[in-house]
């Protein structure tokens, strides 16, 4: 579950949610609003239509998690707008609705074209409402509706809005740290370079984990060594993949960043870390907390380990507990079978990078600039079907 913070309805919420939540089921289930009708549930029908930060989306296929800190509008919300009256009152007069299913979806996309269209063109509304299907009037009315707001709107000296408000351009919802009026320009005066990111996280906050990964790897030196290796903090982090170091580390505060690329989508989470270490029974905790401004996902885990002798003490065994909670796009992609195997892909990778330098071999271009889950996922998909392959062949010997 992920704790979600919008604006809906010009009231802050906060609520917990599946990552895979839609918006629609969101503001239905959890705030009970269920003026935004279901109907598809595939993005095709626009019963579902609210405005996420001022523009028409389909809340059905948009993910709750992904509209963390947006302004969510649903039919609920308009009940003091001066457009959306004028469209209620011009729906009923022109006999616009009969079931009315999809009147919700069909009024926040007609109060869009009231706002954006210069003039009332039928052709022009014909092909603005045409992402919103209704199955019973057979759209006469609902476009003689919108005509008749739209012309006494003009009619009154009321400019069209260009854009609808929509002030950069982007997927609807990209741009929802601006508020109207902010350019491009603004945005990037406001949002600090990722070293700055790490810094301005005060406090490195407790947390209950959304998931728990157990996992292990041994590595062919004894545990004392070990343990002196992932108390060098520059060390540890140059065996991890995609990560790097912002300022320089202490056991109380460690800044860096990671990349991640997992199929189209680009991270680097800023953030920072405290580390905590037992030297009495080789164990330790890290947590930290950190930030991609770009898909707008934001991240918090813990890492506890502890080291146990093997082979009388020449080799030694980690045991890792991982936890974590995900939110915003990359939420959407994080299903925890994928994530436990990346994990596990992840951590061999650094096995393998600590013990090349546990032996004095050199990691001069060993370590990859960014963890892309695309090759970790190819070669996932080599592993799962060789295992396949593997159980294949012992039901036949079985059966023989």
């Amino acid at each position: 579950m992920s704790m979600i913070e919008l604006n809906v309805n010009r009231r802050a919420v906060q609520a917990l949610a599946e990552p895979r939540t839609s918006l629609a089921d969101f503001v239905r289930e959890k705030l009970d609003l269920t003026g935004t009708h279901l109907g598809c549930e595939h993005g095709v029908c626009g019963a579902c239509t609210v405005l996420l930060d001022g523009a028409p989306a389909r809340s059905c296929i948009t993910y709750a998690v992904a509209c963390e800190g947006a302004e969510v509008t649903t039919i609920e919300g308009f009940d003091e707008d001066e457009v959306m009256i004028e469209l209620r009152a011009a729906f009923t007069r022109e006999h616009a609705l009969q079931c009315g299913y999809c009147t919700p979806g069909m009024l926040v996309s007609a109060r869009d074209l009231a706002l954006r269209l210069p003039e009332a063109d039928e052709r022009l509304i014909r092909i603005g409402l045409s992402g919103n299907l209704c199955r019973c009037t057979g759209y006469v009315g609902i476009v003689r509706a919108v005509r008749s707001v739209i012309e006494a709107r003009r009619k009154r000296d009321i400019a069209p809005e260009p854009g609808g408000g929509r002030t950069i351009l982007g997927p609807v919802g990209s741009g929802r740290r601006v508020r109207n009026g902010a350019g491009q320009a603004e945005r990037a005066a406001r949002e600090p370079a990722l070293g700055d990111a790490a810094s301005e996280i005060d406090s490195i906050p407790e947390f209950i984990p959304a998931a728990v990964l157990e996992l292990n790897f041994s590595i062919p030196h004894p545990p004392e060594q070990v343990f002196a290796m992932f108390d060098d903090i520059a060390t540890v982090v140059a065996c991890l993949p995609g990560t790097s170091l912002t300022a320089p580390p202490t056991p109380e505060r460690v800044e860096g960043t990671i990349r991640i690329r997992l199929g189209p989508i680009a991270a680097t989470f800023a953030g920072a870390a405290r580390v905590e270490r037992s030297e009495t029974d080789l164990s330790g905790r890290i947590i930290g907390i950190g930030d991609d401004r770009r898909s707008r996902s934001s991240t918090h885990g813990e890492i506890r380990y502890r080291l146990s002798p093997l082979e009388q003490g020449a080799a030694t065994r980690v045991d890792l507990s991982v936890g974590y909670r995900l939110t915003g796009m990359l939420a959407q992609v994080g299903r925890p079978g994928l994530v436990r195997d990346l994990a596990a892909r992840l951590i061999a990778e650094f096995a393998g990078n600590l013990d090349r330098r546990m032996s004095g071999t050199s990691l001069d271009g060993a370590v990859a600039t960014e963890l892309s889950g695309v090759s970790l996922v190819f070669s996932l998909l080599r592993a799962r079907v060789g295992r396949w392959f593997g159980r294949f062949s012992s039901n036949k010997d079985r059966a023989a």
